[in-house]
């Protein structure tokens, strides 16, 4: 089993930053990809930011510019940092990991974290 966990989250003035972490644990051979997305009241869930094992990057075309996705392949862990942040950005935002178990098999499974809440506000 892998557990997500992120941290970070909390309430910061339009114009503010901050920055997400979320680290796997458990049993854990390699992990693809890794995303944030993030979920607003009476929304649906939408992909943030995305990055590849290899440090390839894409986002959504609200946050470009604003944010940035990173990961520590070490540390099983990957970051969100988040600057300008606009009213719009306030959502719930969930951790998300491909992961291979183990070196025996070649399946990919997907785990999410809980999420972390990120208000903005004045």
């Amino acid at each position: 089993q892998v557990q997500l966990v992120e941290s970070g989250g909390g309430l910061v003035q339009p114009g503010g930053s901050l920055r997400l972490s979320c680290a796997a644990s458990g049993s854990i051979f390699s992990i693809n990809a890794m995303a944030w997305y993030r979920q607003a009241p009476g929304k649906q869930r939408e992909l943030v930011a995305r990055i590849t094992s290899g440090g390839n990057t894409n986002y959504a075309d609200d946050v470009k510019g604003r944010f940035t996705i990173s990961r520590d392949n070490a540390k099983n862990s990957v970051y969100l940092q988040m600057n300008s942040l606009k009213a719009e950005d306030a959502a719930v935002y969930l951790c998300y990991a491909e992961v291979r178990p183990s070196r025996d098999h070649a399946r990919v499974y997907a785990y999410w974290g809980q999420g972390t809440q990120v208000s903005v506000s004045s």
